[in-house]
């Protein structure tokens, strides 16, 4: 097993993959000091002042002398970021493979040509005061029934805490991601059910709803009826009539919309499960499917790798104002826009926000970006897209499912039993943490620091998620972590 990696030429860093013990030579060098796994040592003198680069890439400037062999971390260097740059378009030309073997897999098939990979019964409330209402419907209709409702794939109360006391933005961007929500192809049937004095009135939710399956789609409100619990579940029993007889049909994977996320990182993540996860999307998207990766604040410091991957001169310059608009969004509330990894970040050996970005970016892979998403849009070019949101897991999570994306792959360092209303594919970048949250992780990337080969790890990685597609259930499917949360800019009243 390797004690340790240096991943590009042009690093003055090396990374530890296992605990390292002072005076041990790594790299060439003679250690200081103990280095723990994920942190980084100088493979040289860095000097005040001088850009220490990793990824081949400078992830900050030293704020002390640095010796070879000594730990390099908070302590002896900081960020390089400032505030909104201007970009130069240099495109550079993406290498292009031979298309490589699709899969099939068996999906549900919706009005309009949509696939979906689940067929389930959502009660969605419009505010957070009928969550629990929405929840005992949901128990009562499965304790007439029993647990196994054949035909479909479960049914579920999507809760949260919005709807109300809000205005503007909040509002309007609250009502849109619960419409989103309700046709998403996931979903075989959806129960939108109000309370009747809320910000989110269910008049203008119905008004501006959009195209929609009728039979698919009812409405309640609680307080214009005597027993809102009884009419929901009858009205949970018209649901399921209509989907029970959905059936999965063949296709192949170039029908699929996968998410890209990363949380609880570390100084591990851009060297097993992010750059697995960047093979993954560069493979599906070569079968003629699609990715999508948000978290736009880790893409500061990494953002020109992407824009020189466009596929014409519009796509750069909507990333341009992807990256420009959301350091605005920091500056306007006063806040440096260095100012994101979280202290289980930095524990990891992660030290600064370039750092973190040229760890998440590896999840892109090394192809073309063929569309930009602001918040709200949908998917409507295949192959990889960037989209809009902030890096908070649970934000980026729902972004990404109304974006329209089937499932998450989520990689992590540090473990989160978080997953979303769409299946939420937890990837560990080291085996301790897989061995150790086994009820949060579906699969090892940690075996890449132990040796194994990208290819070796990427076969099974495609034939889990193809295996998740066809109906296995994750593990926060398994657990019953379906969350969600709105990105919330305004005042609450």
């Amino acid at each position: 097993m390797k004690k340790s990696i240096v991943i590009s030429t042009f690093d003055s860093v090396g990374v530890a993959l296992v605990p390292l013990k002072k005076d041990e030579t790594i790299e060439g060098v003679t250690l200081s000091e103990d280095i723990e796994r994920g942190h980084k040592f100088a493979l040289r003198d860095i000097h005040i002042g001088e850009n220490v680069k990793k990824y081949g890439e400078p992830i900050g400037h030293a704020t002390a002398e640095i010796k070879a062999g000594s730990h390099v971390h908070t302590h002896n260097m900081a960020t390089n970021l400032s505030g909104i740059l201007e970009y130069e378009y240099h495109k550079k030309g993406v290498q292009k493979s031979e298309k490589p073997r699709s899969r099939d897999i068996y999906v549900y098939e919706r009005k309009g040509g949509e696939i979906g990979i689940r067929n389930e019964l959502w009660v969605i409330p419009t505010v957070g005061c009928v969550n629990s209402q929405a929840r005992t419907i949901v128990s009562e209709f499965i304790k007439y029934h029993g647990s196994n409702l054949p035909g479909i794939d479960g049914v579920f109360a999507l809760t949260h805490p919005y709807g109300c006391s809000q205005v503007g933005g909040d509002l309007a961007r609250t009502r849109m991601i619960l419409q989103k929500m309700a046709k998403h192809p996931n979903c075989g049937g959806a129960l939108i059910l109000g309370l009747g004095c809320e910000n989110n009135r269910m008049d203008i939710f119905r008004k501006t709803f959009g195209e929609h399956t009728p039979e698919r789609i009812e409405f309640l409100v609680a307080q214009d009826v005597e027993d809102e619990i009884s009419e929901g579940v009858k009205l949970l029993e018209r649901l399921y009539d209509n989907a029970k007889y959905d059936k999965r049909i063949k296709k192949d994977l170039s029908c699929l919309k996968i998410g890209l996320k990363c949380g609880g990182s570390d100084g591990l993540s851009g060297i097993t499960a992010n750059p697995l996860v960047g093979r993954f999307s560069d493979y599906l998207t070569a079968v003629g499917g699609t990715t999508v990766m948000t978290e736009v604040p880790e893409m500061f410091g990494a953002e020109q790798i992407l824009m020189n991957r466009t596929k014409n001169r519009d796509v750069f310059e909507k990333i341009v104002k992807l990256i420009n608009d959301f350091k605005g969004y920091y500056l306007s509330h006063g806040q440096p826009i260095s100012d994101n990894p979280s202290p289980g970040n930095i524990a990891g050996g992660i030290t600064t926000l370039e750092e973190k970005s040229l760890g998440c970016v590896q999840k892109s892979g090394n192809s073309e970006i063929s569309g930009v998403l602001f918040y709200g849009d949908a998917v409507t070019e295949r192959g990889l897209n960037l989209l809009s949101g902030p890096g908070n897991d649970m934000v980026a999570v729902t972004n990404l499912a109304c974006a329209g994306c089937h499932m998450v792959l989520f990689t992590t360092s540090r473990g989160t039993p978080l997953g979303g209303f769409v299946p939420t594919v937890k990837i560990s970048t080291n085996s301790e943490l897989a061995r150790k949250k086994c009820g949060w992780i579906d699969f090892d990337a940690g075996k890449i620091a132990d040796g194994e080969s990208f290819e070796s790890v990427m076969e099974r990685l495609i034939n889990l998620v193809v295996s998740i597609v066809n109906g296995t259930p994750t593990a926060n499917e398994r657990s019953g972590s379906r969350d969600l949360a709105i990105f919330k800019t305004g005042v609450t009243l």
